[in-house]
């Protein structure tokens, strides 16, 4: 085993995850097809998570609509204590540790073997591009509202396939370029919401925030809990970009920081704004309802600006997304989990040309289908890979306690343990509100990672087709500061 690195990949120019001997550094060799790329600096990354997190308060409405708003304000700030910060502070470290593309996938394949690694990598792998199925849909949803060809039928099929492929040509065209599109998109679509703030403030009325629902209106509480744990989770996803990420050991815990901070008070500040200035009309509280309610107290102008800053929003959502799924197919290329060719850097933009392309496929098939089927499955299979998450954090703590850590949670393993359990709690029970269907799209792409995981490791053995030359895991053995 090379005393540098976790491995090495001749056809990437991806950096080496870990500095197993005190004083070593590892270093980069870009491949001679490739031009050389430009790292991701600490305020691009810190808008691309906010977009794999948020990507602003749009979305938030149905936790009204489902429970009223008082349970809405609660679980937006009461969630991110109990979810958003163990899961944040999990891949802080780890991301740190670990720092190479495929993120999470790295975790499980270090923590219990390359078994779990594979399940893994495809467990996220399919949450996230189905999860990318949904942001087009969105978008067209919005401009159905001025364009209403786009309602249903052969227009709103072809306007679905030409916003996700032109969307893909931008991911493709360089993480930077996504990166400080992102900062641009998350800017422009948050002023609407700064705007609504400052002219709802006279108009609070505090009581307001009290309601527990209308009368006759009855609680929702899967929508309720599917609605916040859509709206906050995926904080490990950018981790599968900590390979392209200028000096993640001191950016990746700063870009968290900022982006937790950004996300919460995107989500509670807003909603404490409308729901005190507005009467309750909690059957009104759906998607969209946040432009209706700065109509009423603004002016149409507020509520136009406020549908295109969905629009946008849409936009860095699909481009933080499909960064994270195609670098994370990188990864698993470097891992040996799936054929080389995933891990291809375009020539001119040094992108995963290859797993941008299947990635963009797959989330073209999923767009036929409903989007609470989409959200429901994305949630499973998410809540799935968070439990072997934790379980990976907390067994690589115990497999390696000296190992370097730039970024440490700051808690003995008992304290650890607790720190995962109230999440993995929330875990369960989501899974446990899913609907049948959801159960049988889960199962079924479960399947079919351990039968893509077996099918791989046959084509390695019989050399079908060419995977990356890879190193040893670490070994116990490797546990040195």
């Amino acid at each position: 085993m090379e005393d540098y690195s976790l491995y090495s990949s001749p056809t990437s120019s991806q950096q080496h995850l870990l500095d197993h001997r005190e004083g070593e550094e590892s270093t980069e060799q870009p491949s001679p097809n490739t031009k050389s790329h430009k790292k991701l600096a600490l305020l691009p990354l810190v808008f691309l998570i906010y977009f794999e997190v948020a990507g602003g308060p749009y979305g938030e409405e149905s936790a009204v609509g489902a429970a009223g708003p008082l349970f809405a304000i609660l679980g937006f700030v009461v969630f991110p204590f109990i979810w958003s910060i163990p899961e944040a502070l999990l891949t802080a470290e780890l991301a740190t540790t670990f720092p190479g593309n495929g993120g999470f996938v790295i975790w499980a394949n270090e923590a219990f073997g390359p078994f779990w690694g594979s399940l893994m990598g495809f467990w996220k792998f399919f949450s996230g591009v189905i999860n990318l199925a949904s942001y087009p849909v969105l978008c067209i949803d919005y401009l159905k509202l001025v364009i209403p060809a786009l309602t249903s039928g052969f227009p709103r099929y072809v306007s679905i396939f030409l916003s996700t492929c032109v969307l893909s040509f931008l991911n493709y065209s360089g993480l930077a370029i996504v990166g400080y599109t992102a900062v641009a998109l998350g800017v422009f679509s948050l002023l609407p919401f700064v705007l609504l703030v400052l002219f709802s403030l006279p108009k609070i009325d505090p009581s307001r925030w009290l309601s527990l629902g209308q009368e006759g209106v009855k609680k929702d509480w899967t929508l309720y809990f599917n609605t916040i744990f859509w709206n906050l989770n995926f904080w490990d996803s950018a981790s599968t970009l900590a390979g392209e990420v200028e000096e993640p050991h001191k950016t990746f815990p700063k870009a968290l920081l900022s982006a937790g901070l950004l996300t919460c008070l995107g989500y509670i500040i807003p909603l404490l704004a409308a729901t005190g200035a507005m009467p309750l009309d909690q059957k009104s509280w759906v998607d969209g309802y946040f432009a209706d309610v700065a109509g009423v107290i603004a002016g149409k102008w507020l509520k136009i600006w406020m549908e295109i800053g969905a629009v946008l929003s849409i936009i860095g959502l699909f481009e933080a997304q499909l960064s994270s799924a195609a670098y994370q197919l990188l990864g698993m290329s470097d891992l040996r989990f799936i054929p080389r060719i995933f891990g291809e850097r375009s020539r001119w933009f040094n992108t995963p040309w290859m797993a941008i392309l299947i990635s963009t496929v797959v989330a073209l098939a999923m767009c036929f289908f409903t989007f609470t089927d989409i959200i429901s499955t994305v949630n499973f299979l998410y809540s799935l890979g968070m439990l072997l998450e934790f379980a990976a954090f907390l067994r690589l703590r115990r497999k390696f306690p000296s190992l370097k850590r730039p970024f440490q949670v700051p808690l003995g393993f008992f304290g650890l343990v607790l720190m995962c359990l109230v999440p993995s709690a929330l875990l369960v029970y989501v899974m446990t509100v899913a609907s049948k269907i959801v159960y049988v799209a889960s199962a079924f792409l479960t399947c079919l990672g351990i039968v893509l995981y077996y099918f791989m490791n046959l084509c390695k053995s019989r050399n079908w087709v060419e995977f990356s030359r890879v190193g040893n895991k670490l070994d116990e053995d490797d546990d040195v500061l």
